[in-house]
């Protein structure tokens, strides 16, 4: 029988969170020397590497040819996708280029003294690779969600890794998915391989500049082990909701919310805060019949039992104070008031308020982005946007009279430092 445990919120402190929940570092340190070992066969055999990890998925033979989509498989994917999917699929894709295209900031000038004008440009990241997930489903959100911002930033070469299917190559929904944003360079490769291919290169998959997109642990460990060869998105562990909910939500929108976001896989996390004995009392009496009639019963069940946990608050305020600890990667607010406690969240990956905004639709159509900080890295990383693709650079114009006013400030700060070629080439100017 499924029920989860309730804990008092004065149990959790800064220092033990791990001990209820999984937290990134911990599992990185669990699988290094496996993840590292995956990244030197990948280093040293290339293309071959990759024929021999996709090997057992494949039916028939696995030869470097089939390592990239052929523009020949992507026309002929839209033939074998549901028309339902692909208007879904251009529907979802409209809402999160008006979402992203929102995010875009003019560049500027602003004259900071007479004679000084600085401002910043942008300019986006000339290469980046798309990890696309397809371990326990076939992710053509993911697809949208990171070619989204890449695209409005102008990312000019845009590549996609992504696991064999069980008995065959690419999805052909991924390859349609992809394709809507003109991404046609597409190889098939998973887990940390990937993430070793596209940091290093190989004789097909070219080397990118940023790799961006969720996996599971060993593509996470990857990434991380790898940032500093190749720039990453954000570190990530496994997928996390959190549920503030006061006595007025609806415990079976709780219940479902939980599960609906712990059926990705079974190392996912769910955690329900409230004040309200009365609320954890339904959830728990009535989740189980929930979980026994859902299609991914065993993944759920795992995931509840062994990652998953309520706890009791003692009120509102003291929810948001164990939220804020915890900084997990969906926030949803179902209490009276979701709009009052929004100011006092500090730290958390996306916020969904109130019972009508529930976390799929941030997952799929809504236009926010769902690929996230994980294990608490939210108190410091931000989701997936448009300047995870951009470069900011500050650009400084000076005229004489902008050069005089500056002058004795900066010489001055220069000769105290004892950078004196510092402060002569302020000076020098300043004779003619």
């Amino acid at each position: 029988m499924v029920s989860l445990k309730v804990i008092n919120s004065d149990q959790i402190t800064e220092d033990n969170i791990s001990s209820y929940i999984p937290r990134a570092d911990i599992l990185l340190d669990e699988i290094k020397d496996e993840v590292l070992k995956i990244i030197d066969d990948l280093v040293k055999g290339g293309d071959d590497d990759v024929v021999k990890k996709n090997q057992p998925w494949v039916d028939g033979v696995f030869k470097k040819q089939d390592i990239e989509a052929s523009k020949d498989e992507i026309n002929k994917a839209y033939k074998k996708v549901d028309k339902e999917l692909l208007n879904a699929i251009k529907y979802a894709k409209k809402n999160l280029i008006k979402f992203h295209k929102a995010q875009l900031r003019k560049e500027w000038s602003k004259e900071i003294e007479k004679g000084v004008k600085a401002g910043q440009i942008f300019r986006p990241i000339e290469s980046v690779g798309i990890y696309i997930p397809g371990g326990q489903a076939i992710y053509v959100s993911t697809v949208l969600m990171a070619a989204t911002p890449a695209h409005i930033a102008g990312v000019k070469e845009i590549i996609i890794c992504t696991p064999p299917q069980v008995g065959r190559r690419f999805a052909p929904e991924i390859l349609v998915a992809a394709n809507e944003f003109g991404i046609e360079k597409i190889y098939n490769v998973g887990g940390a391989t990937a993430i070793a291919a596209m940091a290093f290169g190989t004789e097909t998959i070219p080397k990118v500049q940023k790799i961006v997109g969720p996996g599971n642990r060993y593509v996470n460990a990857a990434k991380q082990l790898l940032s500093n060869v190749v720039a990453i998105d954000n570190p990530a562990g496994p997928s996390e909701v959190l549920i503030i909910a006061d006595k007025a939500a609806n415990f079976r929108y709780v219940i479902l919310d939980l599960i609906s976001q712990v059926e990705h896989a079974p190392d996912n996390v769910g955690i329900l805060i409230s004040d309200s004995q009365e609320l954890i009392e339904k959830v728990n009496n009535n989740i189980d019949s929930v979980v026994k009639n859902s299609k991914r019963e065993k993944i759920i069940e795992y995931a509840l039992k062994k990652h998953s946990i309520i706890i009791k608050a003692e009120d509102i305020e003291d929810c948001i104070r164990i939220s804020n600890l915890i900084a997990p990667e969906h926030l949803e607010i179902l209490i009276e008031n979701p709009q009052g406690v929004l100011e006092k969240i500090n730290n958390a990956g996306a916020i969904f308020l109130g019972p009508y905004s529930p976390v799929p639709l941030g997952d799929y159509n809504a236009g926010t982005n769902h690929i996230l900080p994980t294990g608490g890295n939210a108190k410091t990383y931000s989701g997936l946007n448009i300047y995870d693709f951009l470069k900011i650079m500050d650009v400084l114009e000076c005229d004489k009279e902008g050069l005089r006013l500056l002058s004795s400030s900066a010489s001055t700060i220069a000769e105290f430092e004892g950078l004196f070629a510092h402060k002569k080439s302020i000076e020098e100017r300043l004779k003619e």
